[in-house]
């Protein structure tokens, strides 16, 4: 077959007897993950996650510690529930960092929360 035999098939519409789709939708797996224990936001969620939800972002967690005792609270306003309170030095795995605040996951209490940013420090 030469290009130009390509292109014109190509460029001929398909017969159908089925009228053209306004609009489609994404199939597949669909997985109800609870928020505060699985890094999965309307906006972004943990790639180690990707095989489960959709999501438009994706974040690979950066190792960080805490510096001192922090809240790890459920959302960003002050007012949110508290999830747990983690100690001096304990793990978590940022996925954002905005507005002041870190969300990520307490791994080894399997949480996933907002804390403040200026109590973390990143671990070489």
């Amino acid at each position: 077959m030469k290009n130009s035999d390509i292109s014109s098939a190509l460029a001929t519409p398909l017969p159908s007897s089925e009228p053209a789709r306004k609009s489609f939708a994404l199939q597949g797996r669909r997985v109800s993950l609870d928020p505060r224990t699985h890094a999965v936001r309307a906006d972004l969620a943990d790639v180690r996650l990707a095989e489960y939800v959709f999501a438009p972002h994706y974040a690979a967690p950066l190792s960080y510690k805490t510096c001192s005792a922090l809240t790890l609270r459920e959302g960003r306003k002050t007012d949110s529930e508290v999830l747990a309170e983690l100690a001096p030095g304990e793990a978590f795995e940022v996925l954002e960092v905005a507005g002041g605040l870190a969300w990520g996951i307490a791994p080894h209490m399997g949480l996933v929360g907002y804390c403040d940013a200026a109590l973390l420090e990143q671990v070489q």
